[in-house]
């Protein structure tokens, strides 16, 4: 084995072996529901219809009854601080996903990692994810931090690189530009839920009559 190869195979082992503490560390203890903490939405100024209203409330059931879909056992390559983040799925659009690594899309809901536990980050990310969807919000912003300096650098980096592939409705991601957290944070694009079209069509009716 070469030293290179070495090296990165100690990468690997360090990072699991932070992971596994983390969720070690949360075994026989009680986990508090997150709620929104770390999470930001920005809100609408148009009023909701009963409709969107009904279908927000079963979405919200629907949420606290599904398991997580984050994996929490498997695999994670470590990354280093310094790396960019990247991944776009097929049929993306190429001026879509640049627009989207040069920040020019507006994000609509933001997620803070920061002090999280990676099994707290695993959940926070997978609930702010689902809200993002229910919520139509097509662009969200999530800060990781890159974790230099650390025993184990880059650990929630490197998980948030791997647990948003496991998503089929987030259609790419791409490190933040420099004022937006840089390579401490990720942009996503995400696919709207069909609630959420549904609520898009009603909420551009809705306007048509106000202007009306």
């Amino acid at each position: 084995m070469t030293d290179k190869s070495a090296h990165e195979t100690k990468d690997r082992v360090d990072l699991q072996t932070a992971v596994n503490a983390d969720f070690g560390a949360m075994l026989g203890e009680p986990v508090e529901p997150l709620g929104d903490k770390g999470a930001i939405f920005i809100p609408t100024t148009l009023e909701k219809t009963p409709g969107m209203l009904a279908r927000q409330e079963a979405a919200t059931k629907e949420l606290h009854v599904h398991a997580n879909a984050l994996d929490s056992g498997s695999y994670i390559a470590p990354l280093d601080p310094l790396d960019v983040l990247e991944f776009c799925r097929p049929g993306v659009q190429h001026g879509v996903y640049k627009n989207l690594r040069l920040g020019k899309y507006d994000t609509h809901a933001r997620l803070d990692l920061h002090r999280h536990t990676v099994e707290q980050a695993r959940h926070a990310l997978w609930r702010f994810a689902e809200e993002c969807r229910d919520r139509a919000v097509r662009c969200a912003l999530v800060t990781h931090g890159k974790g230099e300096g650390r025993k184990h650098p880059a650990v929630l980096k490197s998980c948030v690189n791997h647990w948003l592939r496991q998503l089929p409705y987030v259609l790419a991601f791409h490190s933040a530009q420099k004022h937006h957290g840089g390579l401490g944070a990720t942009y996503l694009l995400i696919k709207k839920s069909a609630d959420a079209r549904r609520e898009t069509g009603e909420k551009i009716e809705q306007a048509k009559r106000h202007r009306g």
